[in-house]
């Protein structure tokens, strides 16, 4: 049953004072609007209406339910028309922060639709892998991959990240394909990817028939960018593993191929994340739900390289 439905059905049967005419005014077939009251009535276990062949008259309970019912429809009809004003007037200045690769790959090209929406929105948008500060650095909100540290913070789960294994076909040609990930510390490389303020180096991660291994592998090269990091990829300096969208478009023009593709790596989650005192700023909402629409549609976010 849809409850909301059934309630707006009931106020017009008590207002028009007939099924009939509260069917026509509800745009609604009179078996319909009839259906829609006794699932009400059995959902609430109370008889809300007296029926006789002339007409409709309404009970004590349906009375008093009456009344509680106009006041929340009408605190719900204020709600919808508040928010579709809020949209309309969201305007100011928002500072954003995203990672290298999300920002250049997804949300800056599609940034002309939103400016389209929302023309009185300016972005600040900041563009770094490192760690960013939200409350110190005063930001309105990050995009980011990977697990939630700070519970403080409100994080809104926008999209998840799968992950592939590619070398360019020239380092193939010159060290032929890995056959095991171990194979990546004996007689291959990894483009290596260091945290950008700790330094550590990020392991690439493989998952087979119950078996989990981990391995930084050997390199040639590091970086702590991720532009950098396919770059690296791509001119044929080691063995790279990240997420598809990052790496699709290559695989597809055939500057990378996908090796070790009987392993598989653990997905992550894409969070827009902000401070818990401005979830409620309608630059901000119509942003996070813009941006979760883009992740949800965006063809490069798509599983399949």
């Amino acid at each position: 049953m849809d409850q909301l439905a059934a309630m707006r059905a009931f106020v017009r049967v008590v207002e028009a004072g007939t099924f009939s005419q509260a069917a026509s005014s509800l745009r609604m077939p009179k078996p319909t609007v009839t259906k829609l009251i006794q699932s009400l009535e059995t959902h609430i276990s109370t008889k809300l209406l007296n029926r006789t062949t002339r007409r409709v008259t309404v009970t004590p309970d349906g009375a008093a339910y009456y009344e509680r019912v106009i006041r929340l429809l009408g605190e719900l009809d204020e709600l919808d028309g508040s928010m579709a004003l809020s949209q309309a007037n969201a305007k100011g200045r928002l500072r954003v922060d995203v990672g290298t690769a999300l920002a250049v790959l997804v949300i800056i090209p599609a940034l002309p639709d939103f400016y389209a929406r929302y023309p009185d929105i300016q972005i600040d948008l900041g563009v770094t892998d490192r760690p960013v500060d939200l409350i110190g650095e005063n930001v309105d909100c990050v995009i980011r991959g990977g697990d939630l540290t700070d519970q403080s913070l409100i994080a809104r789960r926008i999209a998840e990240m799968t992950f592939v294994t590619c070398a360019a076909p020239s380092y193939l040609q010159r060290y032929g394909a890995p056959r095991h990930p171990t194979d990546l510390d004996h007689g291959h490389y990894a483009v290596n990817f260091f945290h950008p303020r700790s330094g550590r180096m990020l392991p690439l991660d493989f998952t087979s028939n119950g078996e989990r291994i981990e391995t930084t592998g050997r390199h040639m090269i590091a970086v702590n960018d991720s532009m950098a990091y396919v770059t690296a990829a791509t001119s044929g300096l080691g063995i790279v593993q990240a997420p598809i969208f990052m790496l699709k478009k290559h695989i597809e023009a055939g500057r990378l191929t996908q090796v070790l593709t009987d392993w598989t790596s653990e997905p992550a989650n894409i969070y827009v994340v902000y401070p818990p005192n401005r979830h409620l700023s309608n630059k901000l909402r119509v942003f996070v739900d813009w941006i979760a629409d883009l992740f949800a549609n965006n063809e490069l976010m798509q599983t399949k390289a």
